[in-house]
């Protein structure tokens, strides 16, 4: 796929089809009768990658995840899966969806749990056994492999989970929101479990510091299209605006200070916002020290200095102007 322009934008041509990448998706369309769900989303992920899929709720990446994993056709576009064609058998077979409820029996074990699943997916005697213990090994749950599913931990679930798309050994790993509801511990472990896979995973998730921490490459989808894609350095850089720097002093001192700072060089703008001053520059902790210089100078003393850098939440709000809700 072409590198996105700017180091974010998303250019107009149509990738063509990649023999490197596991995935492969150009011009998915879908429309549920007169609602267009998904209009023209194009990119691919590549063998060992982490791709995130990021959008507000109604954006469209429950449809885009649905078409390709196979559960529902695209009215137009291509998918290609592993060099299946999206939607057939084979391309099927080696996707591993680990949605975002719960797909195990919580009166079974995770053992027999996963005994089910991997006998759905063909394999038998040694081999399942082998492939169970050594995905329960991976999410941390091998010594609570007879438990029922039922006596685990919200995380643990998430985790076992995450072995049942794991058991065959997919090509492409989808983790639709593998982390929602759980507590800390169990989210980093997940979160580690995800950095070891070695697998293409596409990823979505509502937490900014997942996506920016796991995924080499993301995408943000708002009203079905993909609106911009790259690396989170590269979507901070070209859409995350100017780092904002807030002083805080008497409020009877504000509006002098605030008339200093308008004159500094690299300070683009100045505003009062309740009662402290936002100032907004291009590197903020480089004019800091002058900024500390001018209010000295003046005799106003700051109670309270922060630098704030853009962030990938702010590149979102930016381009969706929508929260990202749980």
């Amino acid at each position: 796929m072409p590198e996105p322009v700017g180091g974010g934008v998303i250019t107009a041509t149509t990738p063509r089809p990649d023999e490197c990448a596991t995935l492969w998706c150009a011009g998915l369309r879908k429309c549920y009768g007169e609602r267009l769900a998904v209009d023209d989303v194009s990119f691919s992920i590549g063998a060992r990658e982490c791709y995130g899929l990021l959008g507000p709720n109604g954006a469209g990446k429950t449809t885009t995840i649905s078409m390709l994993c196979g559960l529902t056709p695209p009215d137009e576009g291509q998918i290609s899966i592993d060099g299946h064609e999206g939607g057939s058998l084979e391309a099927k077979q080696v996707v591993g969806y680990v949605p975002q409820d719960l797909a195990l029996y919580p009166d079974l074990s995770a053992t027999e749990n996963l005994t089910f699943f991997g006998q759905l997916y063909g394999l038998t005697g040694k081999v399942l056994e082998g492939r169970i213990r050594e995905t329960l090994e991976l999410v941390g749950l091998a010594e609570r492999r007879k438990d029922r599913i039922g006596t685990y931990s919200g995380g643990m679930k998430r985790r076992a989970n995450m072995a049942a798309g794991l058991l065959h050994r997919p090509k492409l790993l989808v983790l639709d929101e593998p982390t929602v509801g759980v507590d800390p511990q169990s989210r980093n472990a997940i979160l580690e479990t995800v950095g070891a896979l070695g697998v293409a995973v596409l990823y979505t998730t509502h937490y900014m510091e997942e996506a920016s921490k796991l995924c080499d490459r993301i995408g943000i989808i708002d009203d079905g299209r993909l609106v911009a894609e790259g690396t989170a350095a590269g979507l901070i850089s070209a859409h995350g605006g100017r780092d904002k720097v807030h002083l805080d002093c008497d409020a009877s001192r504000l509006d002098e200070l605030a008339d200093a700072c308008r004159r500094l060089d690299n300070v683009h703008d100045v505003r009062e916002v309740g009662e402290h001053l936002e100032l907004t520059t291009d590197h903020g902790p480089a004019v800091l020290p002058t900024v500390v210089a001018v209010a000295a100078a003046r005799n106003v003393e700051l109670t309270g200095v922060e630098v704030r850098s853009p962030n990938l939440e702010d590149v979102f709000l930016r381009l969706t102007g929508k929260e990202l809700r749980d």
